[in-house]
């Protein structure tokens, strides 16, 4: 598949962004108050984790890709 360097930049920055947002996310659900009972974590705090780690994932493997094809795209 050939993805032009418009398509790898967006993918890029995709990837950025969702280092970006989902960081400080993370920070903002850790200090909620639904996300302890005690010193004990919630189900909100598990699923927000989760949700996290796929969307920081996802975003890294998208990052990959478009890097991959911006490189390949120079070379062509």
């Amino acid at each position: 598949m050939v993805i032009s360097r418009r398509w790898a930049a967006f993918l890029i920055l995709f990837g950025a962004w969702n280092w970006l947002i989902w960081p400080r996310f993370a920070v903002a659900v850790w200090k909620d108050d639904r996300a302890w009972s005690g010193d004990t974590p919630t189900s909100f705090l598990w699923v927000h984790a989760l949700l996290i780690v796929a969307s920081l994932t996802f975003g890294t493997a998208v990052a990959v890709l478009g890097l991959r094809a911006w490189r390949r795209a120079v070379r062509n």
